[in-house]
Order: structure tokens, then sequence, then C-alpha cells
């Protein structure tokens, strides 16, 4: 089963183009959406999600016309958003089973499932607790359980490690990962470490459009020996920005490693590197790299 996306735009009523003909083919598996705050990726997620109408354009899930079909698509899909509300003084268990019954899940089959999601998201032996005691990444996880429900096909997530601490993150993208091997789970993010460690393929979006699309290994690979560094300090920094192609900069005690992209040696003060995923999504963002390789 495939998602296939073809020509989405939308475009808000004070002239925002959220998306702009975003075609794309999702497979089973972990698909990551890359893109800053205010690429559209939440417009994607939510017009996927059928929580609003695209301008113009198609969806289809396997042979289901999600835009004609959206009842049907809903039974089928999980959802969660990047804010999503709980009931704080209800225990996660109590909730659990509330959310199944709006599922359309019966009763009894109901008591199975919601322990069977309990135990999958290792919230079991805190079932009894009320979810204003929960830590951030326990409320992602409990998140996940509704949104597996009803065991849907497509599953999306939005900006789902926001926030979490290191350990809870881990947990959590290991929770991602099961999912996985058996749905198509999008991972809608600007952390491209999330990307990195669980997507077979990517997208990265900006300003509506899709930049590039491709296997994140693959795209890694075809920045060697276009990736060059020097340490500087922050008086040489503007030169260097207004001579090269600078994609990205950060502080290493008291002086600024820049990156820049470069189909030959900038200059004998900088050294090739090995290129990371990081490279390439500032190297698109910079509309310095980049082609989509989209499959049909």
């Amino acid at each position: 089963m495939e998602l296939q996306i073809r020509d989405l735009s939308k475009t808000y009523g004070n002239g925002v183009h959220a998306l702009n003909g975003v075609t794309l083919t999702i497979p089973l598996g972990m698909y990551g959406l890359l893109g800053p705050n205010g690429a559209g990726k939440s417009t994607l997620m939510r017009t996927l999600a059928t929580l609003q109408e695209p301008d113009s354009g198609s969806i289809r899930l396997g042979a289901l016309d999600v835009l004609r079909s959206k009842d049907e698509m809903r039974r089928t899909l999980g959802y969660l958003p990047q804010e999503f509300g709980v009931y704080p003084n209800v225990r996660a268990e109590r909730l659990l089973e509330h959310f199944a019954v709006l599922k359309g899940i019966p009763r009894r089959a109901r008591k199975e499932v919601v322990e069977a999601l309990l135990r999958q998201t290792n919230l079991w032996n805190v079932r009894r607790e009320k979810l204003d005691g929960f830590s951030g990444g326990m409320r992602q996880r409990f998140g996940v359980a509704v949104a597996l429900l009803g065991n849907p096909k497509l599953i999306i997530v939005d900006e789902p490690t926001a926030g979490l601490d290191p350990a809870e993150r881990v947990r959590f993208l290991n929770l991602l990962s099961e999912l996985g091997e058996n749905s198509i789970v999008i991972l809608s993010t600007h952390i491209v470490e999330d990307v990195v460690e669980l997507c077979s393929r990517m997208a990265i979006i900006d300003r509506g459009e899709i930049l590039l699309e491709a296997e994140p290994l693959r795209s890694v690979a075809e920045l060697r020996g276009r990736i060059w560094r020097r340490i500087v300090s922050r008086d040489e920094l503007p030169e260097v920005e207004r001579r090269h192609a600078v994609i990205s900069t950060r502080l290493l005690a008291g002086r600024t490693v820049v990156h820049v992209y470069g189909v030959a040696s900038p200059g004998n003060e900088f050294e090739l590197v090995e290129p990371g995923l990081e490279d390439v999504y500032f190297s698109v963002m910079g509309r310095h790299h980049g082609r989509v390789e989209v499959v049909s």
C-alpha cells in the first residue's frame, strides 16, 4: 500500500501559499517530512488527516480516494498532532477506553485492545495514574496509544519529540520505529536527527514546496566532496559569509565552526569534511543543492 499525493495546493485567506503543488509517493514504513516552522508541514498533515480541504489536488491511500471518502479514511487513520488535548484529572486507562468507544471498537474487544496498547506504549504500570502527573514523554506515548486505536494503515505524527528529554526521546523513537513495520508512518519534524535515526525516505519542504525527496543515506552520499569546514572568530564570520555559500554555523569553545557548500575547495583555510543529513538539510534550504526524486 502507498499514499499518493498529487499536485496538492492550499492558499489561506491572508494570501499565504501553504502548499504549492505538493506531489509525493509515500510507501510502507517510516517517512520523514523535514522543514522549518511555517514551511507547510502542519498544513499538509492536517489535509492528509481530512481536517481541512485543499484548494486542488488529490490524495489516495491504496485504492481509497481520501478527499471523497473522508469518513472511511478516518477509520483507518491514526493522528498525533503537535499539541493534543487530554482530560488531566482522568486516569490513563479510563481515558483510553473512552477514546476506544469513540473509535467504534466493540465492547467485547475494548478491554483487550486498551490493555495491549498500554503495554505496547510502556504505560501499563501507570495506567491508573491521572494524566496531569505524566511527563512530556509519557503524554506523547499516550497520544500514540490513542492514535493506534483501530489498527490504522496510516499514522501521522507532527513534531512528536519537541520538548522531550533525551531518554524520553529515545523511548519514543523506538516506539515509532516499531509502528513503521506494519503501517505508513509520516513523521513531520524540524529535528534532523529524528529522520536520520528512523526514516528510509524523506522529503524537505519549505514555503509549501517540496525541495528534495530522497533516501536520507543516499542524499548524504551525494554531498560527499562538497562540504567544507573552517573555524573562524566572530569578527571573521561576516567576511566568510560574504564570500562563500555558508550553510550553517555553530559555536565551539568561543569560536565559530562554519560549514560551506562548494563543488571545489573554497580556499586553503578550509578542510573537506564528511557530510551529514544536517548538511543536506541546510544545503537544500539554501538552494545550493537538491533535486526532487519523486517515485511514481
